[in-house]
């Protein structure tokens, strides 16, 4: 449903106080979550040792380095026989994370098995093979999908978005728009109850995904500390204040309900503001408020569906005073809404390509396609329907009332993709992670060398190679040459010298890497005019 602007009501509700509520919920917002440090979805990088590598001796440290700082969760070492060693010596140097090797490793193929929660709130696992002296058959590393974990996670997710949306929102329209808020009230507590029994499980629910626990470890301290230390506890905490604001406002003294229900609107969208890919994307000043108005514009919007809509079957004529308020006041709503969600989309999927591309890029088309049937209809309702409905047509009351409820249908599908994002990184996340570089270190007894490739994948790069001596001592070569080769490929081996810039490295500027996988990289290092020193090391380049 649509409409103009809002004035002055015939039953005297002025945007006065409105305007200066949601200057008051900037400012807030501003307040609670501008101060926060948040970072995009982390992605691995690079490990070391490199996934596939074959090593002569046993490692004293293993490295996995991140597109974004994150914190650790769960780091383990599952050896070639099955038995798994916890690694718990760690330390984080910027955005690597640098891990002890307890104990002398054994000829076989190991697993290093890692989970870390990005500084967004939302965990990531993985593992990375090597092997000692030969590769044998790799053990379990025990990372299956837990798909009874991810349908809770996403139920509650939707539940939490239906009491902050249809619940908050409820109450407030309740408290600003309806004459009689006795239409739609037991709707609304209701949807309020299912989010105030989704946050608290979210949370447990997030700590379980966090360590790659079961569901019947839900009631584990070890989950709620874990789940407590995540950026997602601001905004479970910030929502069950704006759902209890709410709640106040339907149950509570008569006086105060409009500023508890106004401040339970803004904790919607300060709590949406408080983590999630969104909110933790660059730049900050913008995408956070961005998200504080999307979140309090869709509770709006989403919130006034189902009472309206009862009002109008039960209450038909007691619903005119709020038809014509909803209707005045939708239309710069759903334009702060279309302009903050046209935005943040733009930052969260970057390339037009990422759109079909990755599971969020299509999940962002479904959500579109809904929304567009969503406005479509809403649309048509304003135009067709609105001004009979409120003339008294009981005919198209009744059409107008299975419309809304179509809409609420709609919405709630809506809700369920959203809600999906949340095992998806964006494609900003995964550009950012394709931009860095990829490093190995090759050591021999005669040289050494730190090479890294930026960005680390297929496309046109640059190659940064720092040489030493075998016992870490200074190496002054007179010349460097770079051979790429994937036999595999069919494709010859890539010769390029290196150039010597003047600060301490050698570079291999312009150089195209043609595919993605696992190249063998080769340093052709000319100590003297009678030795020549070729040392090598296999290097993923990943997909561009």
């Amino acid at each position: 449903m649509n409409a103009a602007t809002f004035p002055a009501s015939p039953s005297g509700i002025r945007i006065r106080p409105v305007t200066s509520g949601l200057v008051a919920a900037f400012v807030l917002m501003a307040l609670l979550v501008l101060p926060c440090r948040a970072f995009a979805h982390a992605a691995l990088v690079a490990t070391d040792p490199a996934d596939g590598t074959v090593l002569m001796q046993s490692p004293a440290r293993f490295s996995l380095t991140f597109s974004e700082p994150v914190s650790p969760l769960v780091l383990t070492l599952v050896r070639p026989d099955g038995t798994r060693l916890a690694l718990t010596s760690f330390r984080l140097n910027g955005q690597t994370l640098e891990i002890d090797n307890p104990k002398t490793l054994k000829s076989g193929t190991h697993v290093l098995s890692w989970r870390v929660i990005s500084e967004d709130g939302h965990p990531v696992g993985g593992s990375a093979l090597f092997s000692i002296g030969a590769p044998s058959a790799a053990p379990e590393a025990g990372e299956a999908v837990d798909w009874s974990l991810r349908g809770a996670i996403w139920t509650a997710k939707l539940l939490l978005y239906a009491g902050l949306f249809l619940g908050v929102g409820g109450a407030f329209s309740l408290a600003w728009l309806a004459e009689d808020r006795r239409c739609g009230r037991r709707f609304v507590i209701g949807a309020l109850l299912c989010g105030l029994a989704a946050a608290p499980a979210s949370l447990g629910l997030l700590g379980l995904d966090a360590l790659g626990a079961p569901l019947d470890r839900f009631a584990a301290p070890i989950v709620w500390r874990t789940a407590l230390d995540t950026s997602f506890c601001w905004t479970v905490l910030v929502a069950l204040i704006a759902l209890g604001l709410a709640m106040l406002s339907l149950v509570g003294p008569r006086a105060p309900r409009k500023l508890l229900a106004l401040a339970g609107l803004i904790g919607v969208g300060a709590a949406l503001a408080a983590s999630g890919h969104a909110s933790a994307a660059e730049p900050q000043w913008l995408t956070r408020p961005l998200v504080f108005l999307h979140g309090a514009a869709i509770a709006f919007w989403t919130g006034a569906l189902a009472p309206l809509g009862l009002a109008l079957r039960y209450q038909p004529a007691e619903a005119k005073v709020f038809l014509r308020r909803f209707s005045r006041a939708i239309l710069p709503v759903v334009a702060v809404l279309a302009a903050s969600g046209i935005v943040l989309a733009i930052i969260q999927v970057q390339a037009p390509a990422a759109l079909v591309n990755t599971p969020y890029g299509r999940l962002l088309l479904l959500k579109l396609a809904l929304l567009l049937f969503l406005l479509t209809l809403a649309s048509v309702n304003r135009w067709t329907l609105t001004a009979p409905a409120e003339a008294g047509d009981t005919e198209v009351q009744r059409r107008l009332v299975r419309s809304i409820g179509i809409e609420t249908l709609i919405v709630l599908a809506i809700f369920g993709v959203a809600a999906g994002w949340r095992f998806t990184p964006p494609p900003r996340a995964l550009a950012i992670a394709a931009a860095q570089p990829v490093s190995v270190h090759i050591h021999t007894l005669k040289a050494m060398a730190d090479l890294s490739i930026t960005p680390g994948h297929a496309g046109q790069v640059a190659a940064s190679m720092v040489i030493m001596t075998g016992d870490f001592g200074p190496l002054d070569a007179k010349a460097v040459t770079l051979v790429l080769s994937k036999p595999d490929s069919g494709i010859e081996p890539i010769k390029r010298p290196a150039t010597k810039p003047g600060d301490g490295t050698w570079r291999v500027d312009n150089l195209v890497i043609p595919l993605s996988g696992r190249w063998n990289a080769r340093l052709d290092i000319l100590v003297s005019d009678f030795e020549l020193v070729k040392i090598e090391a296999p290097v993923d380049i990943r997909s561009d």
